[in-house]
């Protein structure tokens, strides 16, 4: 993996942050998008900027953070090629890479504390895609995206 885009908005920062620090302890690259504090932001524009880091191949992968994590799943998967899978849990995280090959993981700070957090983003990054009938799954997905992302 060459780098991870992370990115948050004031309600996800303090977890941002921890998980900043994991991803330096297990040496993994990052860039961090944003914000840099607990000041409001629209949760939208850092959304945006990680899709665009994975989309424009940047990035290897995405993780993002809100309170919830669902706007800002949203915006993400607005973009061409993000598949982008909000992950309460670990199962969640490995099945969104095996089956999903997602490429952009959303948490949601108000609903899972750090450790579980650490957790579900190491079983994400670890989780390799299975491919096979998944594969073709995903293909159809991007005949989906072709048809109506213009």
């Amino acid at each position: 993996m060459k780098m991870i885009a992370i990115g948050s908005d004031h309600g996800g920062y303090k977890l941002k942050e921890e998980i900043k620090k994991f991803l330096e302890e297990k040496e993994i690259e990052y860039i961090d998008c944003g914000t840099f504090n607990e000041e409001s932001v629209d949760y939208p524009e850092i959304a945006k900027t990680v899709a665009l880091e994975v989309q424009n191949g940047q990035s290897d992968k995405g993780i993002i953070i809100c309170r919830s994590g669902i706007g800002m799943s949203i915006v993400a998967n607005k973009f061409k090629g993000i598949r982008c899978a909000k992950c309460n849990d670990e199962q969640e995280a490995q099945f969104a890479r095996m089956h999903n090959d997602s490429n952009v993981l959303a948490l949601g700070a108000d609903y899972i504390d750090i450790s579980k957090a650490i957790r579900i983003v190491r079983t994400w990054i670890a989780t390799e895609f299975a491919g096979g009938r998944h594969q073709e799954r995903l293909k159809i997905i991007e005949e989906i995206e072709n048809e109506n992302m213009k």
